[in-house]
């Protein structure tokens, strides 16, 4: 559902309520009455129908002052995340509702001159305004959510949560790729985009399998997640199908959007994090401890996918035959993602480069598959070779080539062993010129 539905609807609610409940209270609790004069009941009603426009006006206030914070700090990506706070638009509405029904109060009191103030209408708006203070006070602690470490946490719990979903552990299936397929039958039917750039949310894998297997054919999509999608661009291939696919079902099966979405997209994340983190590094932030914190979050999503199923673009029907493939990044896409920009980014700094390197070491502790243990050593001696060109003096780039989780804080003497990288647990003094 839209989010500007909800204050609409709390709108709605609220206007509904003010014309039905005021009369049947004047009609069946007429004799339910309070000792509040007139004068003081239509002073407190119409201050609590101004005073609503006037937090609603805060309200919005505090939203710029978010997304204004949020674009310039962290990432322009990262405004969509807060703007579309549920929150936001639950407060709003509850503003809209407890301003309808004060009005609706106001009218209802001293009706036709008989002096009297009703009485559950009045409970209600006070019930109103208690509850629109309780939602003022949990939006205004909402920008708590704004200082960085928690920012970083919500990214990389969505994160998480994509990867759960997605992948299967390898415990489950030890087989660390899926042979991919072969020999498909000829095409027999290519499906092109036409209109605006769009990009690809996520596929309704259960309706395309079904597409397919209504005409025993295997649909193969170009495309992956998270890819814009362009006037002219191939969006899938269908290989031997009896008949045509009708393309408005196939297309109403590939859900598109105006920007990424953390739906069937773990790169999303990531990409997120590294936004925060080679902002940090720019020369106009120079805030490389957060460059490290980001990449606490970016180890544990890589540790999480390092034991994960990944190869996993295909899809099959109940009787075991293929009937989708589609395009998955692969292990050596996720590292360069994760670490090719911080890596240059950060070259300069002793702090990201030795937390670079402590975040490799553990990727290559945790990881099951060999290959992918063997990509990220490769990417560790590439680090290795970066530090020996850099403009590091011999003393830094001694410093550098440890091992740290806080980036400068409890360094790791590294240990060669036949070849490999060892990690010391033995924590070292170093002197480090930055």
């Amino acid at each position: 559902m839209p989010l500007w539905l909800i204050p609409m609807a709390y709108t709605l609610l609220s206007v509904a309520a003010s014309l039905v409940l005021p009369r049947l209270e004047h009609v069946y609790l007429a004799g339910f009455t309070h000792d509040v004069s007139v004068g003081s009941a239509l002073a407190f009603f119409s201050s609590v129908s101004s005073g609503m426009m006037a937090l609603t006006g805060i309200v919005f206030a505090i939203a710029f002052v978010v997304v204004q914070f949020s674009a310039l700090a962290y990432s322009p990506r990262l405004v969509v995340m807060f703007a579309d706070s549920p929150t936001l638009y639950h407060t709003l509405g509850i503003f809209f509702a407890t301003f309808a029904y004060s009005l609706a109060a106001l009218s209802w009191t001293d009706r036709g001159g008989s002096g009297e103030v009703p009485l559950f209408s009045t409970m209600l708006v006070i019930a109103l305004l208690v509850v629109s203070m309780l939602a003022f006070v949990g939006l205004v602690r909402s920008v708590n959510n704004l200082q960085i470490h928690n920012v970083l946490q919500v990214v990389g719990a969505r994160g998480r949560a994509v990867i759960r979903t997605m992948f299967s552990h390898l415990a489950d299936n030890m087989n660390d790729e899926i042979e991919p397929p072969h020999d498909l039958a000829p095409v027999t039917q290519t499906l092109i985009y036409s209109g605006e750039p769009r990009v690809i949310a996520r596929f309704d894998i259960d309706a395309l399998v079904h597409l397919a297997q209504s005409s025993d054919a295997v649909v193969a999509i170009q495309c992956g997640v998270g890819e814009t999608l362009m006037e002219g661009t191939v969006v899938l291939h269908v290989h031997g199908a009896a008949q045509r696919l009708p393309e408005r079902d196939v297309m109403r099966a590939i859900h598109l959007a105006t920007a990424r979405t953390f739906e069937q997209d773990p790169k999303y994340p990531i990409r997120l994090l590294v936004d925060i983190a080679i902002k940090a590094l720019s020369p106009a932030v120079n805030d490389p401890t957060t460059a490290v914190q980001a990449l606490d979050q970016i180890e544990d999503l890589l540790r999480r996918l390092g034991c994960r199923q990944l190869d996993a673009g295909q899809a099959r029907d109940a009787t075991g035959a293929l009937r989708l493939t589609f395009q998955v990044p692969t292990w050596e896409d996720y590292l360069a993602l994760a670490f090719d920009e911080i890596r240059q980014f950060g070259a300069t700094s002793v702090q990201v480069v030795r937390r670079l390197r402590a975040a490799l070491v553990g990727l290559a502790d945790t990881v099951v598959v060999e290959a992918r243990r063997d990509a990220v050593r490769q990417y560790l001696e590439h680090l290795n070779t970066g530090i020996g060109r850099s403009n590091f003096d011999d003393q830094d780039q001694a410093a550098a080539r440890l091992e740290d989780r806080q980036g400068l804080g409890l360094a790791r003497r590294p240990l060669q062993s036949e070849g490999l990288v060892v990690e010391s647990r033995t924590p070292i003094k170093v002197r480090a010129q930055l």
